[in-house]
């Protein structure tokens, strides 16, 4: 019941991560810079996600091998932000990319939470799985670019715009804004592959439904009385 309790509210806190993020990238008017509002939404997130960790690693048959699996995952755990806040300190511009990719890093932890358990829920079935990783990548990868590429890219006026580009490369056709940072070029990288790795899922589910159909329509034909 308790790991029960905790995957639930670690679901939670993901939700509300990636809800808390968007909304701060896309309305936020300062390159890596974070409200306090977002700040003590990620001090609710990291205490889930740690406690969650502890959890975990106490329910482990290894707890040390556990902690070492999974050191990265208790690194981004870490609300960075809010100590930053709370210590008054003054973030040089270097700094404040680098927590603003700690956040990034946060958010693919909490998609892979969210996805882990989207994909594991029985009731869920090959092909929501596939349509729901497409459209949460998609969407993560269209925050990733629009944080970095809004102030300098003047082709990209809104989130919309960069929701298109993500949707166009993730399906390889393309798309006419071309990114101009370090990281909005490694994603336009990135993404094509992610899309191309992903379609053989999806002819992979086709192909199972078609061979079931097939099958059964033999097996109904095979059980049919001969005439004589």
């Amino acid at each position: 019941m308790l790991l029960r309790a905790i995957n639930i509210l670690t679901l939670l806190a993901s939700i509300l991560l990636l809800g808390s993020l968007s909304l701060e990238i896309i309305y936020s008017t300062e390159l890596a810079k974070f409200s306090n509002e977002y700040s003590w939404a990620m001090l609710i997130v990291c205490i889930i996600f740690l406690v969650d960790f502890f959890v975990l690693m106490g329910h482990s048959d290894h707890p040390w091998r556990y902690l070492g699996r999974n050191f990265v995952m208790l690194l981004l755990s870490i609300p960075y932000h809010f100590i930053a806040n709370i210590a008054n300190l003054e973030l040089t511009h270097s700094q404040t990319i680098i927590l603003s990719g700690v956040v990034m890093l946060r958010g693919v932890m909490a998609l892979y939470i969210t996805l882990r358990w989207l994909i594991a829920r029985r009731t869920t079935r090959l092909l929501w799985a596939y349509i729901a990783t497409v459209a949460v990548c998609t969407y993560f990868a269209a925050l990733f670019f629009y944080e970095y590429e809004a102030p300098v890219n003047s082709s990209l006026k809104s989130f919309g715009d960069a929701l298109w580009w993500a949707a166009m490369n993730m399906t390889t056709v393309g798309a006419e804004i071309f990114p101009v940072t370090a990281i909005g070029k490694v994603i336009c990288v990135v993404l094509p592959i992610i899309g191309m790795a992903m379609f053989p899922i999806f002819t992979v589910y086709v192909t199972s439904l078609y061979n079931r159909t097939d099958g059964t329509i033999v097996a109904q034909s095979n059980n049919k009385p001969k005439s004589e």
